[in-house]
């Protein structure tokens, strides 16, 4: 199955284990209950119940006090309403948040964060 969000989002994260500050905490929240069957359904509710939500960015980082969300996409897609509210949410909070398409594009904003040690992209 062709995935290339995945894709992307796993070479980033090869790039914050790899060149990531020193202190920095970095995560992806799964979010994606996915089917038909009951089963998906009744867990999707319970994950509700808990606090999920839609929208929330593919990385979510925490570095020196400072809270960054990026979401990734790749060339030609756009992020979905609820990940625009999610990012501008951050944003009125005081932290960083972003969207991107392409792994230049991804690794230039967490550089310019000071999240990644290094430089993989010609400014």
């Amino acid at each position: 199955m062709n995935r290339p969000e995945q894709d992307l989002q796993k070479m980033v994260m090869q790039h914050l284990r790899q060149r990531g500050a020193r202190g920095l905490v970095f995560w992806h929240t799964p979010n994606g209950v996915r089917g038909n069957r009951r089963k998906d359904h009744v867990q999707g509710a319970i994950a509700k119940g808990m606090g999920a939500r839609a929208g929330v960015s593919d990385l979510v980082l925490l570095h020196q006090g400072r809270f960054f969300a990026l979401e990734l996409k790749v060339p030609g897609r756009t992020p979905t309403e609820e990940q625009l509210k999610f990012l501008e949410e951050v944003n009125a909070a005081g932290g960083f948040g972003a969207w991107c398409q392409g792994l230049d594009r991804a690794l230039g904003i967490l550089e310019s964060w000071g999240v990644l040690r290094g430089k993989a992209v010609a400014a």
